[in-house]
């Protein structure tokens, strides 16, 4: 099926084309135009959407959720969960994700890989992949996850965990300073090349997350929150991704894991190495309540805000947002200019996850993933793979 949209606001990924055309050819963007509406022919073939001088932007991109309105992929690790997430977020203009399954057992994580694997193969510019986000944490810092699966890898457990689908492991967040330099080296052997190492829930010093950045870690899970924190006299966690040249870090922008002021603060050092997550447990609307094991939660709702997620012990457990409430926490909030915070939903994280080629822009070729935003910037419509979600 093809499309032609007409009288849009376009961000490309890098600039802003107001008034613009863009045709989409069954699932590829096949031309951007600035011609004006008269002057735009079309065929019988091809189904004209009038945008109105509403924004045309790249399907969002999130690499860390956890579930979608109802179910949960620790809870139930197979493909028609994976399949329910992606549903759940797509409608919210999340058009790309990586499932996320914070601290469990071995069992789990191979069984969650596979529900991804199976999932990938069929939808693989939607759900690229998995994240693991845990257990390998230092205590401390394990924040919400639950003391029953925080722990060191046991004899044998890296090499079953990348014996199988290991290709499918887009990012594995670990605190480096818990783990010897032999289980260090052996997951850089054995992870697969496409698997990023990501530091977060650690309370390393400044040294230690230094040396870990250079070391072959190139992101930061969750700035500031289950870090340790930056001081005058231990820059921490915090500083090391602060000071560090080359270090990508996510951060969480729902005005409950980070003070806006923070969040600006983040960005004027960081730039464009920031990128906006959802950490999201549950949304569509909020699941009031989850229990799994010791992992237990419930929704706090706020009449100022999304309203959040805590644990039993009232620590902040995940957010109840999508990727795009982040974008407008990010602008309406913390100050970041819309073409930054847009970049930082889609482009960046296309780019950390090698697809730039192929997603987060809005350029002839690329995969047509596209959303529709009034310039309150809500979710009107929403195309995945040039078609329009109903």
């Amino acid at each position: 099926m093809s499309y032609k949209f007409i009288n849009a606001h376009v961000f490309t990924g890098t600039d802003w084309l107001p008034g613009s055309s863009v045709k989409i050819s069954n699932d590829r963007i096949a031309e951007i135009s600035q011609a004006s509406p008269a002057s735009d022919a079309t065929d019988d073939q091809t189904t004209v959407v009038d945008f109105g001088g509403d924004y045309l932007i790249p399907g969002l991109i999130d690499l860390q959720l956890y579930g979608g309105s109802d179910l949960f992929l620790n809870d139930q690790p197979t493909p028609e969960t994976v399949r329910h997430i992606y549903n759940a977020h797509a409608r919210n203009g999340t058009t790309t994700l990586l499932p996320t399954i914070h601290s469990t057992s071995l069992d789990i994580m191979r069984e969650s890989m596979a529900a991804v694997q199976a999932v990938r193969t069929e939808n693989p510019f939607g759900v690229p992949g998995i994240h693991i986000e845990g257990p390998y944490f230092n205590p401390i810092k394990r924040g919400a996850h639950s003391m029953a699966y925080v722990r060191t890898p046991a004899d044998g457990e890296l090499e079953a965990l990348f014996s199988t689908d290991a290709d499918v492991i887009r990012i594995l967040t670990l605190a480096p300073e818990i783990l010897t330099p032999v289980q260090f080296a052996t997951i850089k052997q054995l992870k697969h090349s496409n698997t990023l190492l990501s530091l977060g829930h650690s309370n390393a010093t400044y040294q230690q997350a230094t040396a870990a950045f250079n070391d072959g870690i190139p992101l930061a899970t969750h700035l500031y929150n289950a870090m340790r924190g930056y001081e005058s006299r231990e820059p921490g966690v915090v500083g090391a991704v602060f000071d560090h040249p080359a270090v990508y870090a996510s951060i969480i922008a729902d005005s409950y894991h980070c003070n806006p002021t923070t969040i600006r603060i983040a960005y004027r050092l960081l730039g464009e190495r920031l990128f906006l997550i959802s950490d999201a447990l549950f949304a569509n609307p909020p699941r009031p309540t989850f229990e799994l094991g010791q992992f237990v939660v419930h929704y706090e709702p706020d009449t100022n805000g999304p309203g959040r997620y805590v644990n039993n012990e009232g620590n902040l457990a995940g957010s109840a947002i999508t990727l795009i409430d982040c974008v407008k926490i990010a602008v309406e909030q913390a100050g970041i200019p819309l073409t930054s915070a847009l970049r930082m939903a889609s482009t960046v994280p296309a780019e950390i996850i090698s697809m730039g080629d192929q997603l987060g822009k809005i350029q002839s070729g690329y995969l047509a993933n596209l959303v529709r935003l009034d310039k309150d910037l809500c979710v009107k419509s929403v195309w995945t793979s040039g078609q329009q979600l109903a």
